[in-house]
């Protein structure tokens, strides 16, 4: 490809809007262009390192044995009234619309409803199981705050699998298949990703796992273990239950504590650490009118993990404080679980606690030297905490740090949460309707650009990945007006590049000085540069930049081709 046929757009100033590094270096690169809040088009040099991440994808989820199909953009109401969720889905991400007969439609966010529709039509007996289709396509999810350019967009591209199966073996199978093919899709694009423990969050099911690059600029957190490879979303990660406190009860006291409504106060006015203190919040409760939370004093509560627990109502609420007072005798800060008339959830590491402080359901009083079993009873002890840098890792294998991850992967064991309120069933052995159990599996292709970008790029632009880069290659004469030797090397550079199999650019754009040439290739991130000139001709070399390094070298005429080639070549590999 010769620039002076192709789009290059690039910027020299950064836009106002552009918070981190990915969105931008894509705006300022070219790569795309911004049309709605949330919405971009795809510029020439965007859409070929969108089409090779495509690709990748579309390679390994065919390797896994995965069948690619194209569904509508564009949903009818009913099947998602039929599936439960047209009122639910994430709280107004849903894009409604009609059409001129008045019929309600939605733009799909993600296409559980329509494959179960497929999949009730298409499959009768178990002998057509297991089976997993997938597409590539464009969604739509109406972002209440669309940021960070690709990497919150309202519309992007998404590769989404769901698998159809007659039982849960054979679902955990696939769910291990798409682990694999995912680990391959990642690795093959050189990215540092974990696997992490998930909640399911609106898409539902009992298991999933997600899949996150490392990187600063990553909405999660993290938690792994430094000595296994436990990881989990902070949302789901666990510690190491704790083993209970073997020090002896002292006798409880009340103790008078004035103006003392935070564990930071109590701890200060006691004079002990917040360890040995525990905090009670009230929740709305699903069969009790309220329900007892109580964590140690200086831990907090994890709101996904307590949302689990069935005794608590769902959404998770917490209570009023008029609510609180009329139950408890007592407001916000001197609650405790002595003597409290409601179910009381306690947390591990509250429960392995001796001689510990707490709220004593009376306006400044606290009692001391509070010890489970004698003075007060858990309804059941269960996590419901945040972990925290150093906790000790659940699998017994060294302690939890914390990173920023960038979600670009989410799988899912789905149950039957779609195929049996939507009757998806198929004959099993003996002849009798089976329900089908069904599997989700997801990728955020367009939103995988960006992520590329917050691992590789520094204060130039970006730094691609061989496989993933617009060009591996590009030429850059010098002053080729005025010189034919200059034009004609980097013409047949150029060509014998192509040649090779090469993929390649030749800057051949008039009115652009040299300098301008260059700041451009580091800033769109090619590999590899040749700069031809007459000072280096006269010598028989040629300029070679690698741009992972920033190193340059001269290389002679004769060779550089060969170079290029040996190198791009084992890159891809």
């Amino acid at each position: 490809m010769k620039a002076s046929r192709y789009t290059i757009s690039t910027l020299k100033e950064t836009p106002s809007d552009a918070e981190i590094a990915s969105h931008r270096l894509l705006i300022r690169g070219g790569f795309i262009k911004k049309l709605a809040s949330g919405i971009y088009s795809w510029m020439p040099i965007g859409l070929r390192v969108l089409r090779k991440i495509e690709a990748i994808v579309r390679e390994e989820m065919n390797r896994a044995g995965a069948q690619e199909v194209l569904m509508p953009n564009i949903q009818p109401a009913e099947l998602w009234q039929e599936s439960g969720r047209w009122q639910q889905y994430d709280e107004g991400l849903l894009l409604k619309l009609f059409d001129r007969n008045q019929r309600e439609f939605c733009f799909g966010p993600t296409h559980e409803e329509v494959i179960t529709e497929i999949a009730r039509s298409e499959l009768r007996s178990h002998k057509q199981l297991p089976v997993n289709f997938y597409q590539v396509q464009t969604k739509f999810r109406d972002e209440t705050r669309p940021r960070f350019g690709l990497m919150r967009a309202r519309e992007f591209i998404m590769k989404d699998a769901y698998s159809f199966h007659l039982d849960e073996q054979s679902l955990d199978a696939e769910f291990r298949n798409m682990y694999d093919a995912y680990s391959r899709i990642f690795s093959r694009m050189q990215l540092d990703f974990r696997a992490v423990i998930a909640d399911a969050g609106a898409i539902g099911g009992n298991a999933s796992m997600e899949f996150h690059v490392l990187a600063d600029a990553g909405e999660d957190r993290i938690a792994f273990s430094n000595e296994s490879d436990y990881a989990a979303n902070i949302e789901m990660a666990e510690s190491a239950a704790p083993s209970p406190d073997s020090t002896a009860p002292a006798p409880m006291e009340t103790i008078e504590t004035p103006n003392a409504r935070t564990i930071e106060a109590v701890s200060n006015l006691l004079g002990v650490d917040a360890k040995q203190t525990v905090k009670t919040l009230i929740v709305k409760g699903a069969k009790a009118p309220l329900i007892a939370i109580v964590l140690r004093g200086d831990h907090q509560l994890n709101e996904v993990k307590a949302a689990k627990a069935e005794e608590v109502a769902s959404p998770l609420t917490m209570a009023a404080e008029a609510e609180i007072r009329a139950a408890t005798g007592s407001g916000l800060g001197s609650l405790g679980p002595v003597g409290l008339e409601m179910p009381i959830l306690v947390d591990r590491d509250a429960a392995a606690i001796a001689n510990f402080v707490c709220g004593a359901n009376r306006d400044g009083y606290h009692h001391i030297n509070v010890n489970w079993q004698r003075d007060a009873s858990a309804t059941r002890v269960l996590d419901l905490r945040d972990v925290l840098e150093g906790d000790p890792s659940p699998d017994g294998k060294g302690t939890l740090s914390f990173k920023r991850g960038i979600e670009v992967g989410h799988i899912f064991k789905l149950g039957d949460k779609y195929s049996k309120p939507m009757n998806a069933t198929v004959l099993d052995e003996s002849g009798k309707a089976a329900t089908m159990m069904m599997g989700c599996y997801g990728i955020g292709v367009s939103r995988l650009v960006a992520a590329t970008i917050e691992q590789y790029h520094d204060d130039k632009g970006m730094v691609w990945p061989t496989a993933l880069a617009p060009f591996e290659a590009v030429v850059i004469p010098v002053n080729a007006h005025r010189s034919e030797a200059v034009q004609k090397a980097a013409d047949e550079i150029y060509a014998g590049l192509i040649d090779a199999g090469i993929e390649v650019l030749l800057d051949d754009r008039d009115g652009h000085r040299p300098g301008a040439k260059f700041a451009d290739a580091e800033l769109i991130g090619y590999p590899h540069r040749i700069v031809v000139g007459d000072r280096g001709l006269e010598s028989g070399v040629v300029e070679y930049t690698c741009r992972k390094t920033n190193e340059t070298t001269e290389v002679s005429v004769t060779e550089i081709i060969a170079r290029i080639v040996e190198t791009v070549r084992s890159e891809r590999t």
